[in-house]
């Protein structure tokens, strides 16, 4: 037991010294917060203790040169008055506030050899914080507003995200909701989607309106919204024209196969002849007996019913601005109808497990042609929505 509490007191005392060295790394190398986080979280628990005391001074130094430094910062940024700095002014005075707030619940911390507590001089930053995200707040709002008069589409998503930012800091301010809406619809790049039938043969109704419902995809994101419906209020920027080329339907197949099987079972046991035909004896006298085996037979009657539908197609992506093909991906699928059933004469036994089954199956009308080309859908529709996630409409 005590070699045990020997081997835990030093892997404790080596573990310590291995954060306190990390700590003071991070402080050398100018990563104050990073030191002062270390620290924190070390002295969450037996503080007062003689084995926290380099936190201790660790803290206390990391906090004075942090502090330190973001006051300098910020007499520079005053000093250039650029309104372009509001957001790292306002930062810096919410660093400030924070790092204090991240001490302040596990003081007071001694220094038992110098009979002191630390010493963390706390500064009321509140009338900074509110002036600086004021003047941030005023910059955002300007800047983002100067951006919504452009015709760009990156100046609306820059737009946008200035107006979100100044939400997130201060909510309500002015008409900033609005103006961010506003700036998402510019933003946006709309594509209106539809289908074109080159081909001889019908495409069932349901397959383009399930094809081209793109709820169902999850496609929509921030910046590009698919519309299968145009809408009045809306300018769309692309199209996504699925074109069918081809659809070829085979004949409905009934393909009759006839084949013999057998299998060998074991039946009983049998008395071991010899080339004579006299029964064979073990050393004792004894008949020998070995395995009877009988051979099943059955002739068998398959049936297969067979029909395809291959469809290919084409995914146009016009850039409706300049009127111009961007891009063409050719799309294909295939749906098979297969239908196997068999009969039998003799004993169903000379058949493989797997195999029977198909006895219990009967012959079963064909799909139709229009069924056969909406069959194709689901795979069509995954094939079209990986096309169109592995080539997202940018400009």
């Amino acid at each position: 037991m005590q070699k045990i509490t020997l081997l835990v007191s030093i892997l404790f005392l080596t573990f310590s010294s291995c954060g306190v060295k990390t700590t003071q790394s991070m402080l050398s190398d100018g990563n104050y917060d990073g030191a002062i986080d270390r620290a924190v979280e070390a002295l969450r628990t037996k503080k007062d203790s003689k084995g926290k005391q380099d936190y201790v001074y660790l803290l206390e130094e990391a906090f004075a040169k942090a502090k330190d430094r973001d006051l300098r910062n910020l007499e520079m940024l005053n000093k250039e008055n650029n309104p372009a700095n509001a957001e790292r002014i306002y930062n810096t005075y919410v660093q400030l506030n924070n790092r204090q707030e991240k001490i302040r619940p596990i003081l007071h911390l001694p220094l038992l050899k110098l009979g002191r507590n630390a010493n963390f001089p706390f500064d009321n930053y509140s009338n900074e914080i509110v002036n600086s995200k004021n003047a941030l707040s005023k910059y955002l709002y300007e800047n983002a507003s100067s951006l919504l008069k452009s015709n760009n589409k990156l100046d609306f998503r820059k737009a946008y995200d200035d107006f979100a930012y100044l939400e997130s800091i201060n909510p309500g301010y002015k008409n900033a909701k609005k103006l961010m809406d506003d700036a998402q619809f510019k933003g946006t790049d709309f594509v209106d989607v539809y289908a074109k039938n080159e081909t001889e043969m019908v495409i069932p109704k349901m397959l383009q309106e399930d094809l081209l419902d793109f709820k169902t995809y999850g496609l929509n994101d921030k910046w590009t919204v698919y519309h299968s419906t145009r809408q009045k209020n809306v300018t769309y920027d692309y199209s996504l024209i699925l074109s069918f080329r081809q659809i070829a339907i085979s004949p409905e197949q009934i393909k009759e196969k006839e084949f013999v099987k057998e299998k060998q079972v074991k039946d009983g046991v049998k008395t071991l002849l010899d080339s004579r035909g006299r029964p064979v004896k073990d050393s004792l006298g004894k008949e020998i007996k070995v395995d009877n085996y009988k051979t099943l037979r059955a002739t068998v009657y398959e049936f297969r019913q067979f029909k395809s539908c291959l469809v290919t197609a084409k995914v146009d992506y016009i850039d409706l601005k300049s009127n111009q093909l961007v891009q063409t991906f050719p799309i294909s699928s295939e749906y098979v109808f297969e239908n196997i059933y068999s009969t039998y004469k003799g004993n169903r036994g000379a058949c493989d497990d797997n195999y029977l089954g198909y006895f219990d199956k009967r012959a079963v009308a064909f799909p139709n042609n229009e069924q056969m080309v909406y069959d194709t859908g689901e795979d069509l529709k995954a094939k079209l929505k990986d096309i169109i996630v592995k080539n997202k409409f940018r400009r």
